[in-house]
């Protein structure tokens, strides 16, 4: 099956609540990026800009900007099972996904908790798993006894994984460089377990489209878009991994949420900015530029 939704200029948008209602919550459980172009940052800017409340549970603190990661301090196993415990118990959620991890404790930590608290694949909440492993600019964001762990632990909870193709690589072995290559790609991470796999395009520069790719066990499902040239993409993944869990949490089937998270990356790719002397961030604002200039009445 081949579809491309993304073709008019801004996507559909899920819809908000009126003043003082509660609206649904998503849970990140992620790394927080001090330049806030990725990690629980992108996360939560889209989650609020597509009108929902974010909880968070902080895996790892970076050290982080426009350049690159030059350090980062994880947190303690139990703190983070405990954020997760907290959010769940008292608040609730519609969704979860996860971003960076750091290290097979934490990974460990979390998919114990994800079990006991209903969420992933055999849960009542959806999980969204983005496996984290590096930066844009290389630099290893998870440890690296800790590629086991994630696929025998976290990924079998996984409603959908969303690797990038140099996270496909690591942890699968699949260097892929054509779409015959994101088919084996695909295939490989469902045998790990998770019940849909989407192995994203963007990094396979053969094509003037990015075409993500996206696989329950039985059927492909296309997501196209004409590739945007810009330099200033941090947070791309984190953004796209976000909205699926954010139209998840609004009863989206899995291919409406990847189909709909492809149309607002993209159109946040579009309106990137550059930020530092590195690369800007995706830009989820353009919704706020959208809705015109404030009301002077407020």
């Amino acid at each position: 099956m081949s579809t491309d939704p993304q073709t008019q200029e801004r996507p559909a948008l899920l819809p908000t609540v009126a003043d003082g209602v509660t609206p649904r919550r998503v849970l990140t459980i992620a790394g927080s990026d001090s330049g806030g172009g990725a990690g629980i940052q992108a996360d939560m800017r889209t989650f609020a800009l597509l009108g929902l409340h974010a909880c968070v549970a902080v895996t790892a603190v970076t050290v982080q900007n426009s350049m690159g990661v030059s350090g980062f301090q994880e947190i303690e196993p139990s703190v983070v099972a405990a954020q997760i415990d907290c959010v769940v118990d008292d608040i609730g959620i519609g969704a979860a996904k996860t971003g960076m991890l750091a290290s097979a404790p934490i990974i460990e930590a979390v998919a114990e908790q994800c079990v006991a608290s209903g969420i992933g694949r055999d849960g009542r909440v959806p999980l969204v798993v983005d496996p984290v492993c590096a930066s844009m600019h290389g630099d290893p964001l998870l440890a690296a006894d800790a590629l086991d762990t994630l696929r025998s632990a976290l990924f079998p909870l996984a409603t959908v994984v969303t690797p990038n193709l140099d996270e496909v690589r690591l942890i699968t072995g699949i260097d892929v460089v054509d779409s015959d290559g994101q088919r084996a790609a695909a295939r490989a991470l469902h045998d790990l377990g998770a019940r849909w796999a989407l192995v994203k395009g963007g990094h396979l520069h053969s094509s003037a489209h990015s075409t993500d790719l996206l696989f329950d066990g039985t059927d492909f499902h296309e997501f196209g878009h004409t590739r945007i040239d810009t330099p200033h993409d941090h947070g791309a993944g984190d953004t796209l991994a976000a909205a699926i869990a954010a139209a998840l949490a609004h009863g989206y089937p899995v291919p409406a949420a990847v189909g709909f998270a492809k149309a607002w990356v993209s159109r946040g790719l579009a309106a990137a900015y550059p930020l530092g002397a590195g690369h800007g961030p995706v830009n989820p604002l353009w919704r706020v530029a959208a809705a015109g200039p404030p009301n002077p009445g407020w």
